[in-house]
């Protein structure tokens, strides 16, 4: 957990991990709310905020953010992109996006984990794994929605390069970042 926990510093209390998460999920409602409209899968900032919370809070607080961005989207809350206009609740997360969702929550925890104590090399490899998920989780449910010849085009080849480059900044960042917390200690 880069920000979280150093080996000086103790993990978060119950209510610090809560605060934690909730600020995720935030970040994680802000990036689905950045967004270029395309049909049927958006393009929004999502991989960028995930990822981002992932990476900085680690597998637990990481996954805790995004089960409660699922979890507020589930009960009608307007989180999700496009939401109340597309849909909301259950719904939504049943749409052609469901199994993107269902992938950032998979991802966010085994990004959190793999790039745990990493530098940039090993948090862009530990991302790249996790798109890898959210790619094969989001196309397996977009497939019930999009004939198999049309499937690539509307899931996977928009997003790629726009997700590759948020991978990079998100490392950027995270690097970047720590290598101010160092100078401030």
């Amino acid at each position: 957990m880069a920000f979280v926990t150093t080996s000086r510093t103790r993990p978060p209390s119950i209510w610090q991990g809560i605060g934690l998460a909730l600020c995720g999920t935030l970040l994680i409602t802000l990036g689905a709310k950045v967004q270029i409209p395309f049909w049927p899968v958006p393009m929004t900032l999502h991989t960028l905020s995930v990822f981002l919370v992932a990476v900085a809070l680690g597998p637990r607080l990481g996954v805790a953010a995004m089960a409660a961005y699922l979890g507020a989207g589930a009960i009608g809350l307007p989180v999700f992109s496009g939401t109340p206009a597309r849909g909301i609740g259950i719904a939504y997360i049943v749409g052609p996006t469901g199994g993107y969702l269902l992938g950032y929550l998979i991802a966010s925890g085994l990004v959190g984990w793999l790039a745990a104590g990493r530098g940039w090399t090993g948090q862009v490899l530990s991302m790249l794994a996790g798109l890898a998920v959210v790619y094969v989780a989001g196309l397996a449910w977009l497939a019930l929605f999009v004939p198999a010849p049309k499937l690539l085009a509307a899931g996977l080849s928009p997003f790629l390069l726009g997700d590759v480059v948020k991978v990079l900044l998100v490392a950027t960042l995270v690097s970047g970042l720590s290598l101010l917390k160092g100078r401030t200690q």
